[in-house]
């Protein structure tokens, strides 16, 4: 069973635990591993913004540097440039909470000031000592991520000893830095960062155990849509790397993860629906 709390936001708080929430990806990016460039055009983002909450979405994520294995980093400026008009036009054409995927303070506060409640910070802390006072200051919902490495080196980690130790003390480190700064612990979600510094079989391993994470006393998240470490398992087409977002999703419900975080929300919504219900 999930532990049922509420995420506190700025200006208003999510249930979680009773049902799944979703969290739908806007990368307004030209080169994200799986839509990059499908929505870099400002218009474009807007309404596909629209379009994931009409589907189902519960908080809309929106980011403008892609991480993906390979991609080069962008200037402060330029994230901005991207997410910023993004950002106002939802925030005042739709009610569901829109959250801004950045490690950086600067584009976290201005993303805030123009209408984000929740910052996903891929780093957990760990890229920009400034984040954890603007998140307090703020009063904003954060995304703590486990992730390994520098940001150019987040995808040429050695292999892990031991998996489930080194994200759990990567975790605890970045709630001590949100403790430290005197962020509530309303405001903490957590999530293992399926993919980021981890091999296959690593974040395979860190899936499959993502229950045991429940124990460090924070709501779960889970991105595992459209992740290359499915190729492992699965002979990757289109149509199967679906059915590998569905169990992943699945999976993960049925583990206690609270929100999982995907690309494709219309099917991801009734999964969820349906896997609630029989829980």
């Amino acid at each position: 069973m999930r532990a049922r709390c509420d995420w506190k936001l700025p200006r208003t708080s999510l249930p979680l635990g009773e049902r799944t929430l979703i969290m739908g990806i806007l990368n307004v990016t030209p080169d994200s591993f799986s839509d990059g460039g499908l929505y870099s055009d400002r218009d474009k983002a807007i309404t596909r913004g629209r379009e994931l909450e009409q589907q189902g979405a519960d908080i809309i994520d929106v980011g403008g540097e892609s991480t993906r294995p390979g991609s080069a980093g962008v200037t402060e400026d330029e994230e901005t440039r991207r997410v910023l008009p993004v950002v106002e036009a939802l925030g005042r054409g739709i009610k569901v909470p829109i959250s801004i995927d950045t490690y950086r303070a600067g584009v976290a506060r201005r993303a805030i000031d123009a209408g984000a409640q929740i910052v996903n910070d891929i780093s957990g802390f760990r890229f920009d000592d400034g984040m954890p006072q603007l998140v307090k200051d703020t009063r904003a919902g954060v995304v703590l991520m486990h992730s390994r490495g520098s940001r150019e080196s987040l995808h040429k980690q050695s292999q892990m000893d031991d998996p489930l130790r080194e994200v759990q003390e990567g975790l605890c480190g970045s709630v001590e830095k949100a403790k430290a700064a005197g962020i509530s612990d309303h405001a903490i979600v957590l999530d293992p960062g399926i993919g980021f510094g981890k091999g296959a079989e690593e974040s395979i391993h860190v899936l499959k155990n993502v229950s045991s994470f429940s124990t460090l006393g924070y709501p779960l998240l889970i991105g595992a849509s459209r992740k290359s470490f499915m190729r492992s398992v699965i002979t990757w087409t289109e149509e199967a790397r679906d059915w590998a977002n569905a169990a992943t999703a699945v999976f993960a419900i049925v583990s206690g993860v609270h929100i999982i975080r995907v690309h494709d929300v219309r099917p991801a919504r009734v999964l969820a629906d349906v896997t609630d219900r029989l829980l």
